[in-house]
């Protein structure tokens, strides 16, 4: 039974929740749009495997890097508009800049051009989306103190971010269709101009519509060059004490294992269906690759977040999360089996079931990781909402990285050649499909393991929130 129920100053209003979930969707756009470009990289534009590789790796190492940076300069801003709104609003305007220029290549221009081109722009994005990304999920988390309206929280912007992951896969129809576009090399240059736009609009509206208070008065270690030895070392501890905290820990290696499992076999997806389903050709292979991931989001959106939500109140969040995880399982097995050649339709029957693994994911973790920023509160006094975050997405980006250069690994282990004949490379297209069904479904088993005795429940949070408020009501 629950110790403290809901007041008048946890609920927050739904227009606030909404606000939020729209940066939510900029955060998830352009990251689902960027992966289906990148197909382009390779298949038209001749990137080769190490090239793939490096471009997945090294913006998102250096991004991870900065991330830590970011929340502690985020956590310390003193500031009129409080600490998160200034950096939202920029990174979200520099993101949408550089998203719109890397993707200006051309064919006649040299791979290296190319490929050092992109690689420039990357990580300009990727600075951008640190600017952006960490004070954004700092802010979600310090909405309300409330455990069950925090996964309310969460689960408003997981439902509006994931229209980004409907609306994307519609992209496969336009940038191969020749009747939109003459070449999908064409097709991503104007169409980055199409989707930075609408995105970068969307990243602004938390910066311009969630309520902060004043941060001059707060006493915040100033934040200048003289103090930069001390900074980097206090980043350092603060990165010690938040990894102190087991459940966090816990939190950290399952959301790599699962997110960073499945975008390994993510980017895989073109070239399973296409190959494995359609013996290579992608005209015949027509909305099959966009209805994948369409119906896989949509699934998500109306079934998984809904009932992912309604089980964390009845049965926990620990629970939920393994609950969901053990169905998603289900779903990879079962692609395994669905995927036959000529007959597309039957993997929409392991659709709803494989949804339940990325769709519960953030849902209950980023609220479970703002449970566990109580703790720390309650260790140190301090609220670090953007260091918790910073490590949280530094783990997710980090996974993400090496998941970018595993897809690599793969391709090259299996011995893939899009420019062979498919009769050619069976072994190599039955291969990818296999890594594409067992290789997330291990992550998935590996991190249910690791979170059956995760033990921040509703009590335990109600206690750590009731003493901190007795704390505040001393002071």
């Amino acid at each position: 039974m629950s110790l403290i129920n809901i007041t008048s100053k946890d609920k927050v209003p739904l227009g606030q929740k909404v606000a939020f979930g729209v940066g939510m969707l900029a955060n998830q756009m352009f990251p689902a749009i960027l992966g289906i470009f990148m197909v382009v990289l390779v298949q038209d534009l001749g990137f080769t495997g190490w090239m793939w590789s490096l471009i997945y790796f090294f913006p998102r190492i250096f991004d991870a890097i900065t991330d830590p940076i970011m929340g502690y300069i985020s956590d310390n801003t003193k500031s009129k508009w409080g600490r998160r709104r200034q950096y939202v609003l920029i990174g979200g305007i520099m993101m949408g800049i550089a998203y719109i220029f890397m993707w200006q290549l051309f064919k006649e221009n040299t791979l290296q051009f190319n490929f050092w081109y992109f690689f420039i722009w990357s990580v300009v994005f990727y600075l951008g989306l640190t600017l952006f990304s960490v004070p954004y999920v700092a802010m979600g988390y310090e909405m309300s103190d409330d455990f069950h309206e925090r996964t309310s929280i969460m689960a408003v912007a997981q439902w509006i971010g994931q229209w980004a992951w409907v609306i994307a896969p519609l992209f496969w129809i336009i940038m191969y269709d020749p009747e939109w576009f003459p070449s999908a090399e064409v097709a991503v240059r104007q169409l980055a101009v199409w989707v930075a736009i609408p995105c970068t609009i969307c990243a602004m509206v938390p910066a311009i519509f969630i309520k902060s208070k004043s941060t001059l008065n707060e006493n915040y270690k100033p934040l200048n060059l003289s103090n930069i030895g001390s900074s980097l070392k206090n980043i350092y501890i603060s990165f010690i004490e938040a990894f102190k905290i087991k459940a966090f820990r816990k939190l950290c290696a399952a959301t790599f294992l699962v997110f960073n499992a499945f975008n390994t076999v993510a980017s895989l997806t073109f070239f399973v269906i296409v190959y494995k389903l359609f013996n290579g050709d992608t005209g015949a292979s027509g909305i099959w690759v966009s209805l994948f991931g369409c119906l896989g989001a949509l699934g998500t959106t109306f079934i998984v977040i809904p009932v992912v939500t309604r089980m964390s109140k009845v049965m926990g969040k620990k629970k939920a999360f393994l609950v969901s995880q053990g169905i998603s399982v289900i779903g990879y097995i079962m692609l395994w089996f669905l995927f036959v050649p000529g007959k597309p339709w039957l993997y929409i029957v392991a659709l709803p079931f494989f949804s339940f693994g990325i769709g519960s994911l953030f849902t209950i973790m980023m609220s479970m990781t703002a449970d566990v920023i109580d703790i720390d509160e309650l260790n140190t006094g301090l609220r670090r909402e953007g260091i918790f975050g910073a490590i949280y997405w530094w783990m997710v980006k980090v996974g993400f990285a090496i998941a970018g250069g595993l897809s690599g690994v793969i391709i090259a282990i299996v011995g893939f050649n899009p420019d062979l004949v498919t009769t050619d490379q069976q072994l190599a297209v039955n291969g990818l499909h296999a890594f594409f069904c067992f290789f997330p479904m291990a992550g998935t088993l590996v991190a249910m393991y690791i979170m059956r005795n995760y033990d921040v429940t509703e009590e335990r949070a109600n206690e750590i929130r009731a003493e901190l408020d007795k704390r505040k009501n001393e002071i």
